[in-house]
């Protein structure tokens, strides 16, 4: 028997954002997909202090877009590589890796 609803985590999560900041906002999500990626593969190379610099740099920049999660995350993130916690970072990572997937951009006036 299926749901009539989404999977809670497969829901969009919708982030109301003031119309004045659409312009530059495609532009930073793709900047925070890259940062994905980087931060993923250096956790392969075992380089935490550039995952420790790129969360604490999400931690500042993710609020003053309107981002208060990614700033979560990025602190976490940091945190995480400063104990050298690589569960924690997985499970930050995978954080990151969803709330960007599902994030949905409403601009208001």
């Amino acid at each position: 028997m299926t749901s009539p609803h989404p999977e809670p985590s497969r829901a969009k999560i919708s982030i109301q954002i003031d119309s004045s900041l659409a312009t530059i906002i495609p532009g930073f999500l793709a900047n925070k997909q890259r940062d994905l990626t980087t931060i993923e593969s250096c956790l392969k190379q075992g380089d935490l202090q550039t995952i420790r610099l790129l969360g604490h740099r999400m931690k500042g920049d993710g609020g003053g877009y309107g981002f208060d999660q990614i700033s979560t995350i990025g602190d976490q993130l940091e945190q995480a590589a400063m104990a050298h916690n690589l569960s924690a970072l997985h499970d930050q990572i995978d954080g990151l890796r969803d709330f960007l997937s599902r994030v949905e951009v409403v601009y208001t006036d």
